[in-house]
């Protein structure tokens, strides 16, 4: 049966059995329902990543054994996730008192496969964070990640802390952009050619517009030069605090305003090229 085994060269799925993965998300409209709370899982952090996103990323696009960066990992849901399925996980958290928190609830999962986890303080925008990321893929046998995720707040819309660098105290969306931009050439160069890059972020809603922040954050990866590969449109359900929750109030303003309340955010998914791509000479045709 082992030599049956088909699978591609990022994922541990068995194609030869690919009917089997009923639970596999392979359509652009994520319908996940309410978080997963099983084990150290506690939605108790504004703007909580839910762990089916890191689930389902690592699933797809990565194999057992390989090595998962999540440069805003909060507290910890990738790197929790990584260990249920045996990839290694390194963390990036700007807050120090939520790095220890996380490491509290990541440690307290259960580890079956041995893989190595860690939570690194630092601001992933800036390059002295990007060289201690790799100092420590170094320490655990390898120069470079099989995969990124990045999950970073919606500009101001939670304000998470009083830190330094914090991406959700930027002053303006042109700053917050560039930073974003910084963090994904960062996540370009720590990512193995060929390996893939998840974006979870959504809009916000700004003096009577609508910013279009996932779309304007994408446009910062492509620029790192990433591929894009999906847009997909993630159900927000029991997990919109901070976000527009869908109440009297809320609804009553709309109909004022004349806004929709957001009820979704993207999972975007990048790819890195096997080679980087050279610039097209001036006055090419596209």
């Amino acid at each position: 049966m082992q030599g049956n085994h088909k699978s591609t060269e990022f994922s541990d799925i068995d194609l030869s059995h690919w009917k089997d993965y009923d639970d596999v998300i392979l359509d652009s409209l994520w319908l996940l329902g309410p978080r997963d709370k099983t084990g150290p899982h506690v939605g108790d952090y504004w703007g909580n990543f839910i762990p089916q996103i890191p689930r389902q990323v690592l699933i797809r696009f990565t194999k057992r054994g390989d090595v998962v960066v999540d440069l805003f990992s909060g507290m910890g849901t990738t790197l929790i996730e990584c260990k249920r399925l045996g990839r290694s996980g390194l963390g990036v958290e700007i807050d120090p008192v939520v790095a220890e928190r996380s490491l509290e609830r990541i440690n307290s999962a259960g580890n079956p496969y041995d893989v190595s986890v860690a939570v690194l303080v630092g601001d992933s925008t800036l390059a002295a964070t990007a060289k201690r990321v790799n100092a420590t893929l170094k320490e655990w046998g390898t120069e470079i990640a099989d995969c990124v995720i990045l999950h970073p707040p919606y500009h101001d819309i939670i304000k998470f802390s009083e830190c330094d660098g914090d991406l959700s105290s930027v002053s303006s969306e042109v700053a917050f952009l560039d930073k974003i931009g910084l963090v994904a050439q960062h996540a370009y160069e720590m990512l193995k050619p060929a390996g893939f890059m998840a974006l979870v972020i959504g809009d916000e809603y700004v003096n009577s517009r609508l910013v279009p922040l996932g779309f304007m954050c994408m446009q910062r990866c492509i620029n790192a030069g990433f591929v894009l590969k999906a847009i997909n449109v993630k159900e927000i359900l029991n997990n919109e605090r901070g976000k527009g929750k869908n109440n009297n109030l809320w609804r009553y303003r709309a109909l004022v305003g004349g806004f929709y309340l957001f009820k979704h955010e993207y999972v975007m998914i990048f790819r890195k090229p096997a080679a980087r791509v050279k610039p097209r000479p001036k006055g090419a045709v596209p």
